[in-house]
């Protein structure tokens, strides 16, 4: 115990400055609790309020796809190149090592593979399994126009309302099915749904046409999808595209993981999210730390 008898008077209490308490910057996400924000600023850089997050969680419908098929030996060595990492609760436990600092985002609904009607999710993670995994949000699939809408967004709701009671944020992922269309309208309607449900963040296509009223429309972050695989410098472009009107981040998987040097393109989509390369320029980075061939 201190001795009481040498307590001195503290002297620089600054009395000429006002006390700081500065706004959190993350869109949508100043009103939040403290340790929903400190979760979240481990996804988003704080300098600039943006994300690269690399998704694996494809194996929980899809099994053992192209660049997944030994996660301890592809996905591990990119792990420290991600702001964040989207991963399901089996694949945490058996292949990523407990000493990485890249926060996860847990992949909290499933129940349905590629054999059967996607839609049909249920929560698939106890809010408790994720306390014990350290997770940093919880990922849930939201189908919107899909035949398990309803379900599904209850799904949402149950796991906001249980990630809140532990301060976790959650990431509300938008699910497409093969018969809608991923225009403006169509994901315009989508993430602001998963966001008034009380999505923290949400996931979804990037858009060609008119993406920045999507952005706009949207009160929290969003994260682009990488989607199925594309020519390097189309997947580069796409990312700055979504960077420049409006996008938080990104959240690729295949697009990263199924090039032919991974490692060399997930610092490429660093240098357009974070620091604002152009993409000709993140190429360029991409065949140089890959030591690719131009015209390769």
């Amino acid at each position: 115990m201190a001795d009481l008898d040498d307590v001195q008077d503290g002297k620089n209490y600054h009395l000429d400055k006002p006390h700081q308490s500065a706004a959190f910057k993350l869109k949508g996400s100043n009103a939040l609790d403290w340790g929903m924000k400190n979760r979240l600023a481990r996804i988003f850089n704080p300098n600039d309020g943006r994300t690269v997050m690399l998704a694996i969680d494809h194996g929980y419908f899809q099994g053992p796809t192209t660049g997944l098929e030994r996660i301890d030996i592809s996905i591990v060595p990119l792990v420290p190149y991600a702001d964040a990492l989207m991963v399901t609760r089996g694949t945490l436990r058996s292949s990523i090592p407990p000493e990485i600092s890249t926060p996860v985002v847990l992949r909290s609904s499933g129940g349905q593979s590629i054999l059967k009607e996607l839609s049909n999710e249920l929560i698939a993670v106890d809010i408790e399994d994720a306390v014990r995994l350290n997770a940093s949000a919880l990922a849930v699939q939201v189908y919107i126009g899909g035949a398990h809408e309803h379900q599904s967004i209850g799904n949402l709701t149950k796991v906001v309302d249980a990630g809140n009671r532990h301060g976790i944020p959650t990431l509300g992922v938008t699910g497409v099915g093969k018969e809608l269309v991923r225009d403006a309208k169509y994901l315009g309607l989508a993430t602001r749904i998963c966001a008034e449900m009380g999505a923290h963040f949400v996931k979804t296509y990037y858009c060609e046409k008119d993406f920045a009223r999507v952005a706009a429309g949207c009160p929290v972050p969003l994260v682009i999808a990488g989607g199925k695989k594309l020519p390097e410098l189309e997947a580069l472009q796409m990312a700055y595209e979504a960077i420049h009107e409006g996008a938080a981040g990104v959240d690729m998987g295949r697009n990263i993981f199924q090039c032919k040097t991974p490692e060399a393109m997930i610092q490429a989509v660093r240098a357009v999210v974070h620091d604002r390369e152009t993409p000709e320029k993140a190429y360029d980075l991409y065949l140089s730390l890959g030591n690719i061939p131009i015209g390769r």
